[in-house]
């Protein structure tokens, strides 16, 4: 029985992640510390803004706060408009927001997420979004996720909560925070780095929805 949803943002609410790792591409670039698509999914896809740049760019940056607002303005210049939540992604969640309450986790910044989810027309049907912003150890660290249940899903017992993630990260941190049932998006990693969750799917829609909802 689920009670709950929680949703990932980048690469799984949205189809980003190529478009994240671009930007990151460039403005490390920019900040002297090159890196290569292939680095980017191997070592960061999946942390929160925080953790990717002072993995990448150093502990001791002396601005992170700095490269992640760039970051983010790139990020909106990009995809605020909307386009990156296809339609199938939208009639699941409007499918699913009937029937259990719904909200978002994710290592990225509320000022990147609530534009999109605005222009895509799922604004209404969220109960809430955990940001970067609203935590302190962002995933793999379980924070986020037990804050989205506790705070947003009505006291829904985390066992009883889905999640939608695509990254080895975000798996960890939902199954740190005790969250039932996980399932991964492919795309974003390697199959193989997917393996702790429930069931690996190729796309949110409405028909996967009615399976798992009834």
């Amino acid at each position: 029985m689920i009670g709950g949803i929680v949703f990932d943002f980048n690469g799984t609410l949205s189809d980003d992640e190529p478009i994240l790792c671009e930007i990151f591409v460039q403005l490390f670039a920019e900040h002297g510390k090159p890196l290569s698509a292939q680095e980017y999914f191997d070592e960061l896809a999946g942390l929160s803004d925080p953790e990717i740049v002072r993995t990448w760019l150093g502990r001791d940056h002396p601005d992170v706060d700095a490269v992640i607002a760039e970051r983010v303005e790139r990020y909106r210049a990009a995809v605020a408009g909307g386009s990156s939540v296809h339609e199938h992604v939208r009639e699941a969640v409007r499918y699913a927001a009937r029937r259990v309450p719904l909200a978002i986790c994710s290592g990225a910044a509320r000022a990147e997420i609530e534009p999109v989810v605005e222009a895509a027309g799922l604004a209404p049907l969220l109960r809430g979004i955990v940001s970067s912003d609203d935590v302190v150890e962002g995933k793999p660290h379980p924070e986020g996720y037990t804050k989205a249940v506790r705070e947003l899903l009505d006291g829904v017992d985390p066992a009883d909560v889905l999640v939608f993630e695509d990254t080895e990260a975000g798996i960890a941190s939902a199954r740190a925070a005790g969250i039932g049932r996980v399932l991964a998006v492919s795309g974003t990693l390697e199959p193989r780095r997917l393996r702790q969750a429930d069931e690996l799917i190729d796309r949110i829609d409405v028909e996967l929805m009615r399976r798992t909802l009834g």
